[in-house]
């Protein structure tokens, strides 16, 4: 295929898809190698962004997405007459980030850091995408293990886990950490605010 063949089948994939599409199965489906099919996506997502278009092409972890312009966010949910979804509550937030930071975790090592029980808000952040279960710890009773997902990512404007704000040296044990960590994520939604709720228009 010709590169201007390429890109408008990329486009079509990630369109139709409305999801994150990992890299892998996107060259599969066009019969391309990743490392061919990496700078046609880097291409599209800088012409995306330098002629103001009303999409973006994100890039997060190996996978890509299509998702609507960040600046017209507003207009975008006057359109679909949808609201803004709850913010996340203090417990939320907190438990959210101590998951984040110490992945992959348990409800037990959550619970032990904030020093109260944990199960309503992790059962709410699994409930809203944000983390997911990954397994379990190999010690008695195999608890459940839970990490951040992509819609956590998406949700807080980062690519990789690497960008999230690094913390003050503190033993983990330590109860200051717990309020490091949640000013690191409350700082995380404020820089991202407003943003489009879904992404996929």
């Amino acid at each position: 295929m010709e590169l201007k063949d390429i890109e408008s089948a990329v486009e079509a994939i990630l369109f139709a898809s409305g999801e994150p599409m990992p890299l892998e199965r996107l060259a599969l489906a066009l019969e391309l190698d990743q490392d061919t099919l990496r700078p046609v996506i880097d291409h599209l997502a800088d012409f995306y962004s330098y002629e103001r278009r009303g999409i973006r092409l994100l890039r997060i972890d190996n996978c890509v997405q299509l998702a609507s312009a960040p600046e017209y966010a507003d207009r975008v949910r006057r359109a679909m007459e949808t609201r803004r979804p709850p913010q996340l509550s203090q417990a939320a937030l907190e438990s959210l980030a101590v998951i984040a930071y110490f992945q992959p975790t348990t409800k037990a090592y959550v619970e032990q850091i904030r020093g109260v029980d944990s199960s309503y808000t992790i059962g709410l952040l699994n409930d809203r995408g944000l983390i997911e279960e990954c397994g379990r710890l190999a010690v008695p009773g195999r608890p459940i293990l839970y990490r951040t997902t992509q819609s956590f990512l998406r949700s807080f404007g980062l690519k990789t886990l690497d960008e999230l704000p690094e913390l003050p040296d503190a033993d983990p044990e330590d109860g200051q950490i717990t309020m490091d960590m949640q000013a690191a994520i409350q700082k995380l939604k404020e820089e991202q605010e407003p943003q489009p709720e879904d992404g996929p228009t």
